[in-house]
This record gives structure tokens, C-alpha cells and sequence, in this order.
């Protein structure tokens, strides 16, 4: 299956082709279509999967999947949830402002709160759309517990992985080699749930 991938963050689409290419689907980033993302309108990282997917797939005519993630803490009610991305953008603004920049405000939110009380959690929800109109997306969602450090720790990853300490192994995100940050990651368990279902569907 030809699959539009509905993303142009560099560090989804790297994770991606490490978790597609195992399964014999041939992606290619929405980016190559030169079709831009649709703003992000939704409630929930569901709700902006599928509008992403949907956006895509009408607009090359391929199938698509999209997903919406982000980190959930619960010092801070649940932010920055679905708006992960933007969370350090000036108010009214729909623009991505950079990885550091809101690493650096939840360090900041989060000054002086005691580590057992920084327990957070990355949530995503992947979608696959066999057309623009299918009937029945095939939708898959992921939960990795953690905590959020005081300081960054490792190299690798992206976007909030350097604070984001894994419950399991007590190594960042971004301290984990790929092949075992996907085997526990939020967006490794979704995307094994869609392809799953996709393998059923087929039989």
C-alpha cells in the first residue's frame, strides 16, 4: 500500500520510516505533494488524526496516516496536551515556536515542583484512511507513563523526549536507543494497534 504521510515534523517522519519499513508499507511525507498541513481545530489527539488524515487523502487522492501526540502533565492539569506543540507560542498564534522553547516553559511551569508530584505521560493517536471518504478509519492510540525531569538528559529523539524520564527504565526519552524507545513508546504501541487492525482487514 502507497500511504501519504500526513506530518512534516523531521523527527515523526524519522520515527516513522524506522516503524513503517518493518511492515512493507511505502509512505511519502504530505511535504512532496507540496500540500500543507490543515490547522489543528480538534479537542483531542483523535480529532486531529483523523482531520489530518482526511486532509491528506483528499488532497492527493492516496491513502493516508496522520497522528496527533503529545505530552499530558498532571502537575500542570493535563498541559500542554493537544496544543504540546505550541505550547510556548504567543498567545493567538497557531505557529510552532521550536523544541527549546517549550522545553524551556515546562521547565519553567514546573520550577520547584517536587519529582514525585512531575509524573506526566505522552499520549498519541494514529489514524490510517484507506480514501478520503472511508467509512471506517482504522484508529490506534498509545500511552507512555513517565516523569519530567529538572534538566535534559541525552542526545537523541525530539520535541520533549530530553525531559521525559521513561517509568520503566529511569532514561529519558532521548537517552534510549531507537529500537527500544519504539518498543515502549506512545507512538510505537499506536501505530502497532492500526497495523494490526489493517492485517485483519485484509485477511
Amino acid at each position: 500500500m502507497r500511504v501519504v504521510l500526513a506530518t512534516g515534523n523531521l523527527g515523526k517522519l524519522r520515527e516513522f520510516a524506522e516503524l513503517l519499513g518493518p511492515a512493507g508499507l511505502e509512505f511519502e511525507p504530505l511535504s512532496a505533494f507540496g500540500v500543507e498541513s490543515p490547522e489543528e481545530t480538534g479537542l483531542t489527539f483523535a480529532d486531529n488524526a483523523l482531520l489530518k488524515a482526511r486532509h491528506a487523502a483528499a488532497r492527493t487522492g492516496l491513502a493516508a496516516m496522520a497522528d496527533d501526540s503529545g505530552l499530558e502533565v498532571d502537575a500542570l492539569g493535563g498541559a500542554p496536551g493537544v496544543r504540546s506543540a505550541r505550547y510556548a507560542a504567543a498567545p493567538g498564534s497557531d505557529a510552532s515556536p521550536g523544541d527549546a522553547a517549550n522545553v524551556d516553559k515546562l521547565l519553567r511551569e514546573l520550577q520547584g515542583v517536587a519529582p514525585a508530584r512531575r509524573t506526566a505521560r505522552f499520549r498519541c493517536a494514529i489514524v490510517l484512511l484507506r480514501s478520503a471518504d472511508d467509512p471506517a478509519p482504522l484508529l490506534g492510540e498509545g500511552c507512555w507513563e513517565g516523569r519530567i525531569l529538572e534538566a535534559p538528559r541525552g542526545r537523541g529523539g525530539f520535541g520533549y523526549d530530553p525531559v521525559f524520564e521513561d517509568a520503566a527504565s529511569g532514561r529519558s526519552a532521548a537517552e534510549l536507543a531507537s529500537a527500544e524507545k519504539h518498543a515502549r513508546s506512545h507512538r510505537g504501541a499506536a501505530l502497532r494497534a492500526v497495523l494490526a487492525q489493517l492485517r485483519a482487514a485484509v485477511r
